[in-house]
């Protein structure tokens, strides 16, 4: 990979981040994620909403003594007062934290990477994105699994017509991390996600089933037009959803089934997208990342994997080990959301990047998904009803 954020301006962007002290998993892989290509130097950092805490796990982090601040509102004064602040910010909060951190940063003419789901209310997302046009400000939503490169190659292949027009789509992502009452435990009160004040109107659709709604559209180039759906919780108690069942047309007239859980038991991050068009049928498994599987209509399957030499350049943009058998995975999914950020911050400074494809999603994507998220709410209480999606 090219760096065209050093050929422009001899050093690296320079980013704050906020949120991601310790037990959080995504933490660690933001902040090694943004620095991994050279695009982004990590300089500041508010890590907790503890004041104390935020500025120990901030020099813990590695971060500079007196730049790890205590809130954003603070992190922001005093980076926006220096030569040297902050152009870009990572927003890795709880979800009801996010609108009020984005609007700060947009005020602030920062740029800005922002976890999933973009917010927990639609009108909110929506009033979001004018903000963001007003401002000017690169808006990257983490939907992590667009930044896999054999993702990237689905889509590519998909586009270039190799299966034909799309029939019928096929995704889940299945988890087990809430398949007993954890919330009951001794540590139950400290999980943010399990309180819907604070995880949004739906814990499944927002935590994971935004992820499953943005591949579909990513890799079909067709938002959702209509969905019927079945949400609820199965772990009896339990005051969030933790399943949802949604079946789904395209813009283009395709049917598709989604499925989600965070309480399926034994079930770790288990992510499986078909694609069936007119000719053939790809395959993309999550814990088989670094593979592509397609079908023709004579029932011969291609594995094709990265590393290969005929891999199209979406694919190629995104790997770093052109190599067979080398795998690359969920830091570096992240890490090439990171360029695609650094990228677009490029483009409104008027530099030139690198050529390479954005293909990264954007603060539309984060709309999209609150859409989906209360069509299938509003469908679910009208059971299974079925609800078009206008945005």
């Amino acid at each position: 990979m090219t760096n065209p954020v050093l050929a422009a301006l001899g050093r690296p962007f320079r980013l704050g981040i906020i949120g991601g002290a310790p037990p959080s998993m995504i933490g660690p892989v933001h902040r090694l994620a943004a620095i991994m290509d050279q695009r982004f130097e990590l300089v500041a950092g508010v890590l907790s909403s503890r004041p104390e805490r935020s500025r120990a796990e901030a020099v813990a982090a590695g971060l500079p003594e007196a730049r790890c601040y205590g809130s954003i509102e603070e992190l922001i004064a005093k980076e926006c007062a220096r030569d040297d602040g902050v152009e870009a910010l990572a927003i890795i909060t709880p979800n009801d934290s996010h609108a009020p951190y984005l609007n700060l940063a947009l005020a602030a003419a920062l740029d800005v990477m922002i976890e999933k789901p973009l917010c927990n209310d639609l009108r909110e997302a929506e009033t979001l994105r004018e903000a963001a046009a007003s401002s000017g400000c690169a808006v990257v939503v983490t939907h992590t699994y667009s930044g896999y490169p054999m993702v990237r190659e689905m889509r590519a292949r998909y586009l270039a017509g190799d299966i034909g027009t799309v029939r019928l789509v096929q995704i889940e992502y299945l988890a087990g991390g809430l398949a007993t009452a954890v919330e009951l435990g001794p540590d139950g009160d400290q999980r943010w996600r399990l309180k819907p004040e604070r995880s949004g109107p739906s814990l499944v659709l927002g935590d994971i089933g935004t992820h499953a709604h943005h591949l579909v559209s990513f890799v079909t180039g067709q938002p959702f037009e209509s969905v019927s759906a079945d949400v609820g919780t199965i772990v009896p108690g339990r005051k969030v959803h933790d399943v949802a069942q949604v079946r789904f047309r395209l813009a283009g007239g395709a049917r598709g089934h989604l499925e989600v859980s965070n309480a399926a038991a034994g079930m770790s991050n288990h992510i499986r997208l078909r694609v069936y068009g007119e000719n053939g049928h790809m395959e993309w498994l999550h814990r088989k990342h670094n593979e592509l599987a397609i079908a023709s209509l004579s029932g011969e399957v291609r594995i094709i994997a990265s590393g290969q030499p005929m891999l199209t350049p979406d694919a190629q943009h995104s790997s770093r080990l052109m190599r067979p058998g080398h795998p690359e995975g969920l830091q570096e999914a992240v890490a090439n959301l990171y360029c695609g950020l650094a990228d677009m911050m490029l483009v409104r400074r008027g530099h030139p990047t690198s050529g390479a494809p954005r293909l990264v999603p954007t603060i539309d994507d984060g709309v999209a998904g609150l859409a989906f998220v209360m069509a299938c709410l509003e469908s679910s209480a009208r059971d299974g009803a079925l609800v078009r999606l206008d945005r």
